[in-house]
């Protein structure tokens, strides 16, 4: 039987976090599925330990491909290439799959799923059972965009998504920015999330751990390292239709500090919403000089 999704895990001499994640693997109720790792230019044993596991007997296709190394969305770009499942989700080598995720997915998008949704939304939680970000209550299906903005009264973070492949095709590759890595894959997410809702499947599918050295740590330092990939974000941002004035505002305080941070120009002609980027000027060239300092690059 041909497998159904594509279980991706970009990684980065995260050798000591994959054994949990490969354990979750082969604890799967369903095997119809591929796991496909993502190597991001390692220089520990990662590509060592990926030949171990090809070698055991597994009931599932595992998959590895090797890159030099440019930052998660680049390994979600070579994930999304040689995909060839209906449906992918990306697991990070320091998170693993609750034992019936595969199972859970395959059955609720058989049964409800589309061409009409973008896949499928479902949550993350600590290894203690919370919930990280919950999703809405009696409602069948829900916009990213809305969740980014607050749009229900429910605790906002992370949760977990499952794309159509064909859709993240579409809009693949990221762009890429010389010497930035911190490009966030969600990019791409809300790309889709602009033509497509997901289903809710309100149920947890992913344990998180998050790395001190992750993306969701030292945000400072991200904004001052990879400008001009927060600026592009923002501009993405600032070109939702149905968002609040608040939230248009503080999205153009944003863009101007990122685009400030990287020495672009026109940066008002270049905005979406360019009044708004006038309105927020000063406050963002606030934000970057702050930035600078808490990057401890402070001119």
């Amino acid at each position: 039987m041909k497998p159904t999704i594509t279980v991706f895990t970009p990684t980065y001499n995260r050798a000591n976090c994959l054994q949990r994640c490969y354990n979750s693997m082969k604890r799967q109720s369903d095997k119809n599925f591929v796991w496909m790792i993502i190597d991001d230019g390692s220089t520990d044993d990662t590509k060592a330990l990926i030949n171990q596991w090809e070698k055991e007997k597994n009931d599932f296709q595992i998959e590895y491909y090797y890159k030099e190394n440019g930052g998660l969305h680049t390994g979600y770009n070579e994930a999304i290439k040689h995909a060839k499942t209906d449906l992918m989700i990306c697991i990070d080598s320091d998170d693993y799959l609750v034992d019936k995720a595969i199972e859970e997915i395959r059955s609720f998008w058989e049964k409800n799923g589309s061409e009409k949704y973008g896949g499928i939304i479902g949550l993350d939680i600590f290894e203690d059972g919370r919930i990280i970000g919950e999703l809405p209550e009696k409602i069948k299906e829900v916009n990213s965009i809305d969740l980014l903005t607050n749009k229900y009264k429910i605790r906002n973070g992370d949760r977990k998504l499952v794309i159509r492949t064909e859709l993240y095709k579409q809009v693949a590759p990221m762009p890429t920015f010389d010497n930035e890595k911190n490009f966030n894959p969600h990019y791409m997410n809300l790309q889709i999330a602009k033509n497509y809702d997901y289903l809710i499947l309100n149920k947890p599918l992913c344990v998180v751990e998050y790395q001190e050295e992750g993306m969701t740590n030292n945000i400072f330092s991200q904004y001052f390292n990879s400008p001009k990939s927060f600026a592009q974000t923002r501009k993405l941002y600032m070109s939702f239709e149905k968002t609040s004035p608040a939230f248009k505002f503080k999205t153009a305080v944003h863009y101007v500090s990122s685009c400030r941070i990287a020495k672009l120009k026109r940066i008002v002609k270049n905005s979406p919403r360019p009044i708004y980027t006038v309105l927020a000027y000063p406050f963002g060239i606030a934000l970057s000089i702050y930035i600078r300092t808490k990057a401890g690059k402070a001119k």
